[in-house]
């Protein structure tokens, strides 16, 4: 889609001072993400699927977790990132921010200001044995809480002003119906749209943003409002409708069974798996959209995002990092371009550099 290909460019520009990495399909910048992040034009990214320092988990090994002495410190800090990640992503983009189950509901209470949130997922470790950390070491019987074997992620999408769903494609067809000088009921009408109970029928759950409209749904209530000659121009689906493209065959479930990335030589001490990354990707973008991660650590955001056919914008402060995030995707490139020229699939291609 020739919108992202500009939007993606755009963000190019405006962080080509500190970008390391510039290709069609990477950017890598070097920095303070909150600093960049304040630099990138509003509403021109699809997905942020980031992992921020914990703070509850006090790591010495990873960048930041250690930096605040108090909790409000740190909830301070992450309603900033609150602040910009609305900003930046599209009306019908999503974010997914993992976190420690200590600080995910504070952190959930804090995002609402800026966001809806759609689901606060369960990420479970099922290791095998000799891989599942002091799970399998450490001595049960000194335990004074339920072991913590999971993390969360929180699921959200941009909020608009308001109150309950607060949804940006609700506000807009609102909007673009009243401009056009249809009632609810004509709209319905005109668009087939009834309910199974009722004529109040979609429009007005859409506006309420309780759901959303199918493809086709959006091209006929797109169609009806243009006839009035009233509206000029409608926006198109993927522009305007968050993706959610899920199925029976996947996990479907606020429960996610994805095995931790294994040691080897090399690895980020918070990396996560490519097929949970990728999961996460599939299932709330568009092909060429725009993936963000302003704590990039390994660079598996982009790799998953590449191996989709997406874009992506990586963000990291530390530069043995950043060197290394270059370098997997410079590796990446060369393995997707041999797998196409062996006409694969690019989602085929099984990569882990480094690894």
């Amino acid at each position: 889609m020739k919108s992202r290909e500009l939007d993606f460019r755009g963000i190019g520009t405006a962080l080509k001072q500190q970008v390391r990495l510039n290709s069609e399909h990477h950017l890598v910048v070097e920095g303070d993400s909150l600093e960049v992040l304040r630099k990138i034009p509003d509403n021109s990214i699809s997905l942020i699927l980031t992992d921020p320092p914990y703070h509850a988990t006090k790591k010495k090994n990873i960048y930041g977790d250690t930096q605040f002495a108090k909790d409000n410190e740190y909830l301070d800090w992450m309603a900033m990132y609150a602040v910009e990640w609305r900003r930046i992503l599209k009306p019908n983009g999503s974010l997914f921010c993992y976190c420690d189950s200590s600080m995910s509901a504070r952190l959930e209470v804090l995002f609402s200001e800026q966001f809806n949130i759609l689901s606060h997922v369960v990420w479970t470790k099922p290791n095998a044995p000799g891989f599942d950390g002091w799970k399998g070491k450490m001595k049960k019987e000194n335990l004074r809480q339920w072991y913590g074997h999971s993390e969360r992620i929180i699921f959200a999408e941009p909020a608009q002003e308001g109150n309950l769903h607060r949804s940006p494609f609700g506000q807009y067809l609102r909007e673009k119906r009243t401009a056009s000088g249809l009632s609810g009921h004509q709209l319905t009408e005109m668009t087939g749209a009834y309910g199974k109970v009722n004529h109040g029928g979609a429009v007005s759950n859409w506006e309420a943003g309780r759901n959303t409209p199918s493809r086709d749904q959006y091209s006929k209530i797109c169609t009806a409002i243009l006839s009035t000659g009233k509206v000029d121009s409608m926006l198109p689906y993927e522009d305007i409708i968050r993706p959610f493209i899920i199925d029976g065959t996947k996990e479907f479930t606020d429960v996610w069974n994805f095995e931790s990335v294994r040691p080897y030589k090399g690895k980020h001490p918070a990396e996560k798996p490519i097929d949970m990354l990728k999961h996460a990707i599939a299932a709330t973008t568009y092909s060429d959209d725009i993936v963000l991660d302003c704590f990039g650590g390994s660079g598996s955001t982009a790799v998953a995002a590449r191996l989709l056919n997406r874009k992506s914008v990586t963000i990291e402060i530390e530069s043995d990092w950043v060197e290394s995030i270059v370098n997997r995707l410079t590796d990446l490139e060369v393995t997707v371009g041999s797998a196409l020229q062996d006409e694969e699939t690019i989602t085929d291609v099984k990569l882990r550099v480094n690894s």
